[in-house]
């Protein structure tokens, strides 16, 4: 599943630039000029990022970085501010409400990939290409291999998006709902109880090596992964 973006951006050119830059690197790429349009998408499917400028016609970036944050569904979707503002003051302003990350323009596609790929790696490591390892499981989202004391593992998709987002999220309990929104994507409609379905066959994989006991069961709260084996 492709890591989307939401660029936030009036000026055709730039926005043009940073479709065309992101999606050359295998983001899935959405654009909106101002910032109604830019809440209206994100009420409609969340995007794993918001690119978001500072100076929109209307309704300002920082405007629209306030009511993101406010609402308790689109809360925890990162956000890049883009802004020729330079002042410390400026970059002050956007932190505190709730940016996580700040870059001035003009700014080289190489920075802003790799500024990028520094919030997701904080904020969503799920979405990143880096292996993960926890309790002698080892994933490699490139090659979509995994393994467990050494051995390959038979996942399907299914199985291995919920082992990454389990591995890159230890020790914390999910419910269905969250896994659903995480694993399928909040616009997808599943039923809750397929997660039960997708637990047993994850666990049926990881049995030979025992590790099936890492998946553990949290009575009326959901799952969670564990990084030692009892």
């Amino acid at each position: 599943m492709s890591t989307a973006i939401l660029v936030v951006e009036d000026e055709p050119g730039i926005q043009e630039v940073l479709k065309f830059n992101l999606a050359q690197h295998g983001y899935e790429v959405g654009v909106a000029s101002d910032g109604e349009s830019a809440l209206s998408l994100l009420r409609g499917a969340m995007p794993d990022l918001v690119l978001l400028d500072w100076m929109l016609p209307g309704m300002s970036g920082i405007e629209v970085a306030r009511r993101i944050r406010n609402d308790a569904r689109l809360k925890a979707i990162p956000i890049i501010m883009l802004t020729a503002r330079a002042e410390e003051r400026d970059k002050v302003q956007g932190l505190d409400l709730g940016a996580d990350d700040y870059i001035t323009k003009p700014f080289s596609p190489h920075e802003l990939l790799a500024r990028i790929k520094a919030v997701l790696r904080r904020r969503a490591p799920e979405l990143t290409d880096d292996p993960v390892e926890a309790a002698g499981l080892r994933l490699d989202p490139v090659s979509h291999r995994a393994f467990a004391s050494g051995k390959a593992l038979d996942l399907g998709p299914t199985e291995f998006r919920l082992l990454h987002f389990f591995m890159t999220h230890p020790e914390r309990v999910y419910s269905r709902a969250q896994l659903l929104d995480q694993c399928w994507g909040d616009h997808v409609f599943v039923e809750e109880r397929t997660i039960d379905v997708h637990i047993r066959r994850l666990r049926g994989a990881l049995e030979t090596s025992g590790h099936d006991r890492l998946i553990q069961t949290v009575r009326g709260a959901g799952y969670r992964l564990s990084t030692t084996l009892n």
